[in-house]
This record gives C-alpha cells, structure tokens and sequence, in this order.
C-alpha cells in the first residue's frame, strides 16, 4: 500500500494541480469551473449520438497513442505522427478510387486499410532513415515530414483528385455509399473503427510487454551502445518499431476515410496525432495506461463541443485544460526521479 502510494502520490498532485491552474483561468474569465467540468465529463455520454461520436474520436487516438509507445520504448521521439496518419488517408484513398461495383466490398475495406497501414509505416521509416543514416534529429525530421504529407494531401484534393469543375476544402468526391463501413443506427459511429483500435492495442501489448522482441526493442531504447553489445540488433528493432508506430496511425488514417469523411480532405489527422502524443505522454509510454487516459481525453474533446449551447462558454477551454494536465505530469514525473535520487 505504502508503495502504491509512494508511486501514485506525484501524479495525483499533478492531476489537482491542472484542475486548480484551468480554474483560476476560468475564474478569471468570470466562468463557473465546476459547471465547466461538470459539462466536460457529461457531454459525451448525454444522448447515444454524443457518445458514439466521442467512440468515433477515441477510436483514432488510441491507435496513435498505442502506436507511439512502441517508437517510445525504441527511444525515438516519433513527432511525425500527424504526418503518418494523413499520408496512410492519402494511401486508402488511392486504393479506393479504384473501386467498381462489385459485391466483394470487404475486400476493398481490408485493401483500404493495408495500404494506409503499409504508407504510414514507410512514412515512418523515412524518420528513422533520416535519423541513422544522416543523423536529423527524429524530430525535426518527423516535423518535415508532416508538412510534406499535408502537402502531398492538398495537392490531391485540389489537384488530379478534386471535385469535377471545383476544388474544394471539404475534399474529394464522396466514396460511394456502399463503401462507406456500417454504422450503428441512428449515429455515426463505425462499428468496426473501435474494434479495429482495441485489437490493435492488444497486439502491440503483446509485442512489447510478453515477447523477446518487445524485451530487445525496449533495451535498445534504454542504451543502443550497450544492446548491440549484447548483441541485440538495436538499429533493426528501432527501425521495425518506428514502422509499427506509423503503421499504426496509417491505419488511423485510412479508418478516418472509410468510417468518417468518406472522401479525402485535406488535413484528414485533424491534430488526432498530436494529442496522441500528449496521451502516451501522459501514459509515460506505459500501454497498460494509454486507452484509459485516450478515452478520458475523448471524453474532453467531445465534450467541450457542448460547452457553447449549455454555458456559453468556447470550447477552446478544453485543450487549455489537456495542455496543462500533459505539463503537470511531466513536472510531477521529474520531481519524483529527484525524490528517488536523493
């Protein structure tokens, strides 16, 4: 008990922290902070069709973050993740332009979400590439690497891919309907895009927490000198775990087309990736704590959209409240190392 308390106590000062420092900001915008909160944690679950779309959220997030902690445990610092999500979009897009009636349509759902998961981990292995062979800074190289995908996605949209006669923001031609993945009734909510995000999980769990691959891949993050002295390919296992992450948020991508826009739109990641990054963060790339805290973060974003028709109040205080949580647990994490170097 003492040790559950020791290992929790920093993290929960964090978590109050943000609750105190986004209610001063509110207060002194004369807005009710529990009324705010109260709205926040509510609005997603008040009706069926509020619910499914925070699902419909959720979804996409938790395959980025999921995909994340793997380039985390690899030690890189997979920042291309919006990038990897677009260009995996742009990829099922190319696949289902392709599409002629026929009654084989899973055939084309499956065709749809390979190719966007194959494009976003070749899009992640140029990080990678960049990193080993011409030493940038996955970062930076992740950063450019986002642009070059939003760019390669405007181009399509208002270029070889847009609307007969106009090019248009809100992208290409619609998929015909008998493409688009089944939904509950009454809702937007694409049974099949939570599924594929919680066996997504799952894996990758397994891959890192209950195989000699994961054991290697996170030895390799901890010290790439001292592995390959052990004989452990560390540059192989950064590479296969950076694909993993991006593969995993080209899938996100091409979900977002099938399940979602069911057309091409610019920017189809839609800051999905970033705030993927906040949740594995948050999670310390710990996997067993990225779909709660992926949900939570869903809960928030989905929430806040209610937070105008009930208070009146902009949404926008939703992201002020995760940017301040994600700062709370990094300060919280870095004064319990110093308490455990003392």
């Amino acid at each position: 008990m003492r040790q559950f308390f020791e290992r929790y106590q920093m993290p929960a000062i964090g978590l109050v922290s943000a609750l105190l420092i986004t209610a001063l900001v509110m207060l002194s915008a004369q807005v009710p902070p529990l009324s705010v909160y109260g709205v926040l944690l509510t609005g997603s679950f008040s009706t069926p069709t509020r619910f499914a779309d925070m699902l419909m959220l959720a979804a996409p997030l938790l395959l980025c973050a999921v995909g994340l902690t793997s380039s985390f445990a690899a030690g890189q610092y997979n920042l291309g993740i919006e990038g990897q999500m677009t260009i995996g979009g742009v990829a099922a897009m190319a696949v289902l332009r392709w599409y002629v009636d026929a009654p084989f349509v899973a055939f084309w759902w499956l065709g749809a979400l390979v190719a966007g998961a194959v494009m976003g981990g070749i899009w992640a292995l140029l990080v990678a590439a960049l990193k080993h062979y011409t030493r940038v800074s996955e970062i930076f190289a992740g950063l450019g690497l986002n642009f070059v995908a939003l760019g390669v996605s405007l181009y399509l949209v208002f270029g070889p891919w847009k609307r007969p006669g106009v090019a248009s923001m809100s992208g290409t031609e619609p998929l015909p309907e008998a493409l688009w993945l089944t939904t509950i009734a009454g809702t937007r909510l694409a049974w099949l895009t939570p599924l594929v995000a919680i066996a997504v999980c799952v894996v990758v769990w397994w891959l890192l927490r209950r195989t000699h691959w994961g054991l290697q891949v996170r030895a390799s993050g901890l010290s790439p000198l001292a592995s390959e002295r052990f004989q452990v390919p560390a540059t192989r296992r950064m590479f296969e775990a950076m694909w993993l992450a991006g593969a995993s948020a080209g899938l996100a991508g091409a979900l977002q087309i099938l399940g979602l826009y069911h057309a091409l739109v610019p920017n189809v990641a839609s800051g999905i990736g970033l705030m993927g990054l906040l949740v594995a963060l948050i999670a310390r790339a710990d996997i067993r704590w990225v779909a709660p805290i992926a949900l939570m973060f869903a809960t928030l974003t989905a929430g806040s959209i209610q937070l105008p028709l009930a208070l009146a109040v902009d949404s926008s205080i939703s992201g002020v409240l995760q940017g301040v949580l994600v700062l709370a647990m990094i300060v919280s994490r870095a004064m319990t190392r110093q308490r455990g170097r003392a």
